[in-house]
């Protein structure tokens, strides 16, 4: 019951128009060199990523979009998963989105993983 409420509202949240932003938006930068065609977006404490928030559109390397949502002011801590047009997934935990503007996403050859810097 607690995850179907926590998915809903997530669910509501992400499909409220941008001009009821809340300080948890971000722009999302992709310098991969990979097409991202999904993003989810979950509250840290849910094990539920709810829809893709890209919606139908994808991301383009070395191209940006701005992520916007609204959730309520408490949460900020929220967990990001993206998926690669070529099927593979990265994600990262415990995000601040109320303290983050910027989450620039790099590709890391030598470590084989993509790396978040958030600004």
């Amino acid at each position: 019951m607690t995850r179907l409420l926590l998915s809903t509202t997530l669910l509501t949240a992400l499909s409220i128009a941008p001009a009821f932003a809340g300080d948890q938006d971000f722009k999302l930068v992709n310098k991969t060199g990979y097409q991202i065609d999904e993003v989810y977006v979950g509250p840290s404490n849910s094990d539920n990523w709810g829809k893709d928030i890209m919606g139908t559109g994808s991301l383009e390397a070395n191209r940006s979009v701005d992520i916007s949502f609204t959730a309520p002011p408490s949460v900020c801590k929220w967990d990001m998963r993206v998926k690669y047009s070529d099927g593979d997934a990265s994600e990262w935990m415990g995000l601040n989105l109320c303290s983050i503007s910027t989450v620039t996403l790099y590709w890391d050859k030598n470590a084989g993983t993509t790396r978040a810097v958030t600004e």
